[in-house]
């Protein structure tokens, strides 16, 4: 099939920071891309060929816009995999797959899905309700500290809480949970797999994530991980390891505790372009954005080494600041060597709100770091 400059139709669905991303690539191919998103101000609006207003979690929507176009792509988990499901017999082609996303976007069922291929995980537990969780503790069965973890929905910290007094189970929301025993890890870390429908399976280099203690987001993604070679190739093992379970076609971002001993537990994946991977358009000879195109197109995937070390800053609302945003000091920053700021392109800034990313690029990981921390106290993103 012919791709480029013909009357292909690519339709990604969900038009935030990651299908503008995305946009970055298809715009240099000069692929047709369509995107639905339920809002008029979703960021991707700006740059695709077509843009649809509709509810991801909605059948029609989704089923209606599926059969426009040819591959059907998505750059969020909250879709309606009935409405996929259906799509895939009719011949629509999606990557990754509604039976992939079905198992990921349930992390009960994902974790099962880990036990079932022994794939290493944090043992857990499993409850129809939140309220169930006192029960288990009163019992017995269940010990603090522990993680707690919606079964669906969470993102960006949201949907996860850790537990370590029966206080903290106050104002659970009371839906379908998980808890876990709670990892005493050395760091965490992510590796993204990118696999074509051939088979062709590439890895990028193993990242170490820094998080925002309150937010519980990424504060900074570092690549290379500052870790031993052992740990890393085992790293990059396991999340082949889990590529293959999925037998995914797209990019698998893989999360990972170290713990004290050195051993590699898989946390949770997300089968679609990931933040631990946005220092790729600077740092890599592929973006795993280019990555993930080429993928489901089944194209020949990329060279993933890194041309240079990388940090990545997120960019998150402040707090105390609601309302249209301003970035104070962006300018101050750009005076620093090796930095790029990448503004989504969200109006609306609020409290810990993702509006954007910096990447620093050095040849020394050090001073990319010490840029980085500059970075981060530099920039203010906040509201008129």
């Amino acid at each position: 099939m012919n791709f480029f400059s013909s009357s292909f139709k690519l339709g990604i669905i969900g038009g935030g920071q990651l299908g503008k991303m995305l946009l970055y690539d298809t715009r240099k191919f000069d692929i047709y891309t369509t995107i639905l998103d339920p809002s008029n101000e979703a960021p991707s609006k700006m740059a695709c060929n077509e843009f649809f207003l509709g509810d991801l979690m909605d059948f029609d929507a989704v089923y209606n816009f599926g059969k426009q176009v040819d591959i059907l792509t998505f750059e969020i988990e909250n879709v309606n995999t009935d409405a996929l499901e259906a799509l895939e017999k009719e011949g629509v082609k999606v990557y990754p797959s509604s039976k992939t996303l079905r198992t990921i976007q349930n992390k009960s069922t994902q974790k099962l899905f880990y036990r079932d291929h022994d794939i290493p995980t944090a043992n857990f537990s499993r409850f129809a309700y939140a309220s169930e969780i006192i029960d288990a503790v009163t019992n017995g069965g269940l010990k603090f500290p522990f993680v707690w973890k919606s079964a669906q929905f969470g993102y960006d910290g949201n949907g996860v809480k850790i537990i370590r007094t029966e206080a903290d189970l106050k104002d659970l929301p009371n839906v379908e949970c998980i808890t876990e025993d709670m990892i005493p890890f050395k760091n965490e870390l992510a590796v993204i797999v990118a696999r074509n429908f051939n088979g062709e399976v590439v890895t990028y280099p193993v990242v170490e994530m820094e998080f925002h203690p309150e937010a519980n987001q990424v504060e900074y993604v570092i690549c290379p991980a500052r870790i031993e070679e052992k740990v890393a190739k085992k790293a990059t093992e396991i999340a082949l390891n889990v590529s293959q379970a999925f037998n995914h076609v797209g990019l698998l971002a893989v999360e990972m505790f170290q713990t004290q001993d050195d051993e590699i537990i898989v946390n949770e994946v997300a089968p679609r372009p990931h933040n631990s991977g946005h220092h790729t358009i600077e740092s890599s000879y592929t973006s795993q954005f280019e990555q993930h195109i080429r993928a489901i197109l089944n194209l020949p995937l990329g060279k993933t080494d890194s041309q240079l070390g990388a940090v990545m800053v997120n960019l998150v609302g402040a707090e105390g600041y609601t309302g249209n945003v301003v970035y104070q000091n962006i300018d101050d920053i750009m005076k620093l060597p090796g930095v790029t700021p990448h503004i989504y392109g969200k109006k609306q800034t609020r409290p810990f709100r993702k509006m954007g990313h910096v990447t620093i690029v050095n040849q020394d990981l050090n001073e990319a770091r010490r840029i980085a921390e500059k970075v981060k106290n530099t920039i203010k993103v906040i509201s008129e």
